[in-house]
């Protein structure tokens, strides 16, 4: 038995399917090349972005945004990159919302390649658009061009985790460029990765606890449900006190550090480190630094 593979299509602004919010760009894609369900073209959008190389909390946090935004009837839109991404990704398509990638290459290019099964599976339950021709490698100049696209698509953008100089910001200034709604997830003053959404927090961005917050601030049709985000899971407690966890202070640190200050060797502190970001009370940061979440 044959499995019917997604149909490509590439659409001309007056084609039926192709989105009005993207043809109110001052520079629309004479052509959009689309793979996967088209309705969700036209179904209410949330942009969800973020720093590639972003910790597991800021995944899990854009995983969980994502779910619970789908669950409510938005499709989210992102770019396909690694890190927050590809999380936000997978957690839409975990609802009935679904989600649509947008990239930076040819509509038959998989880009980054680790992410290929994760662009298969949006060909067959979500959407992939692109205004490159098909066969179009990835550029550095193409993705600053696709997030107007993101930014075009969404109602809002949520920003989970960012550096000031994030790429992230591109498609923040494309959605204040055309009236779109920015949001962000404050973070700890003493992270990289939060320096970007604490910056646009402070400029103006709307701040988020949960995904009820962005969606009461959204102007949303009537078949949008409003439904709070599902409780956490209760953090785990550490078997036994732990040294490591009481030598990480409010400010991140290395592993090296952590060995100093605790004269444990360092095969045992990574252990309990690992340990200790399964039970949450701990990330892991870009670069090798740790920081504890209580």
């Amino acid at each position: 038995m044959q499995i019917a593979l997604p149909v490509r299509h590439a659409l001309a602004p007056e084609h039926p399917a192709y989105p009005q919010r993207i043809k109110e760009l001052h520079d629309p894609p004479r052509t959009l090349h689309v793979e996967g369900r088209l309705e969700l073209l036209r179904s209410p959008c949330i942009a969800i972005v973020g720093s590639r190389n972003c910790t597991a909390h800021g995944a899990h946090d854009a995983r969980q945004f994502a779910r619970a935004f789908s669950q409510a009837g938005l499709c989210v839109v992102s770019g396909l990159a690694h890190g927050i991404d590809a999380a936000a990704h997978r957690g839409a398509l975990e609802g009935p919302g679904g989600s649509i990638a947008v990239l930076g290459t040819g509509i038959d290019i998989d880009y980054p390649d680790s992410n290929a099964d994760l662009a298969q599976r949006l060909r067959s339950e979500g959407c992939v658009i692109t205004e490159f021709a098909p066969g179009t490698q990835p550029r550095p100049w193409h993705f600053p061009q696709r997030n107007r696209l993101i930014a075009a698509l969404a109602l809002g953008v949520l920003v989970v985790e960012a550096t000031e100089k994030s790429g992230s910001m591109s498609t923040v200034r494309e959605a204040l460029d055309i009236g779109r709604d920015v949001f962000a997830i404050p973070g700890s003053i003493h992270s990289t990765l939060s320096k970007g959404c604490n910056k646009l927090i402070r400029d103006g961005a709307k701040l988020v606890e949960t995904a009820h917050d962005v969606l009461q601030e959204l102007p949303l049709p009537p078949e949008v449900r409003l439904v709070p985000l599902p409780a956490e899971p209760a953090l785990a407690s550490p078997v036994e006190p732990s040294i490591v966890l009481n030598a990480l202070g409010a400010s991140p640190m290395s592993i090296d550090q952590v060995v100093a200050t605790t004269g444990w060797p360092v095969s045992r502190v990574a252990a309990e480190l690992s340990r200790l970001q399964v039970a949450r009370h701990v990330v892991a940061l870009p670069g090798g630094w740790y920081q504890r979440t209580l």
